[in-house]
């Protein structure tokens, strides 16, 4: 359940983010990205879990 609730940040972040990369097929894109920016270990964690669930589809 944590796990929706960090993607559901991570999805607001980057809906608000102006900058957030279009479409990159790789996750150290998103991930440079959050760093960057300097996101907490909680949202790179998110982005991790979200990118796991969306690979696997």
């Amino acid at each position: 359940m944590a796990a929706q609730g960090t993607t559901g940040e991570l999805a607001s972040l980057a809906s608000a983010d102006p900058d957030w990369p279009a479409g990159p097929d790789r996750p150290q894109t998103f991930t440079d990205h959050l760093e960057g920016g300097g996101a907490t270990e909680l949202a790179l964690q998110g982005l991790t879990d979200a990118w796991i669930r969306y690979a696997s589809r």
